[in-house]
């Protein structure tokens, strides 16, 4: 009897699953698809010129040094957001916080993996999907694939990543994701019509 109990009572037992914020939201219209991406791990990287080639050997991407530019190799994406400044995405589980804490030259940096959500946005019509927003100008002369901004859309700071010719990587903080999400869902009505 106390065997039956105990297994009731495991079977019963509540379960606790983390789930990432928006996960799973997707919107397709005419010309665009919107996706919450899967979680990443990610950091805030501040560091001095001098510390700039030694964290790149670690973190096993160049960090980009002019404006607009981004870097990747082998699932780990490097984005300027400033003069000492960048965002590194890690798709493929790796830590890069872990990483730069091997290196022992001046930086900062931090983890911001649970603070971020990304969403991607993918089609003929995306960038008129998020110039709906954006003030960016989007062009590929302006914005070639591999450009990266950090800017604004709507009414909060997002961090751009165009990743192909139509396809873009908006990431925004956690708090603002279902306003972001909405925006761009609304926004892609409109650019399809």
């Amino acid at each position: 009897m106390a065997k039956a109990a105990a297994k009731k009572s495991a079977a019963a037992a509540p379960s606790v699953e983390r789930r990432p914020a928006s996960a799973g939201q997707e919107l397709s219209a005419t010309g665009v698809a919107l996706a919450v991406l899967p979680p990443a791990e990610r950091i805030s990287l501040r560091a001095p010129d001098a510390s700039v080639a030694p964290l790149s050997k670690t973190l096993g991407v160049t960090l980009p040094r002019k404006p607009k530019t981004s870097a990747a190799k082998a699932g780990r994406t490097a984005l300027w957001v400033g003069p000492d400044e960048w965002l590194v995405i890690d798709e493929v589980g790796r830590d890069p916080l872990a990483d730069c804490a091997e290196v022992t030259v001046l930086h900062s940096a931090v983890g911001i993996s649970h603070r971020n959500v990304a969403i991607s946005v993918t089609g003929p019509a995306a960038a008129a999907t998020i110039n709906s927003g954006c003030p960016q100008d989007l062009s590929l002369d302006a914005f070639p694939v591999g450009a990266a901004s950090r800017t604004i859309l709507g009414k909060v700071e997002i961090v751009l990543l165009r990743t192909a010719t139509d396809a873009f990587r908006v990431e925004c903080w956690r708090s603002f994701s279902d306003y972001v999400f909405t925006f761009l869902s609304e926004a892609a009505g409109d650019a399809a019509a």
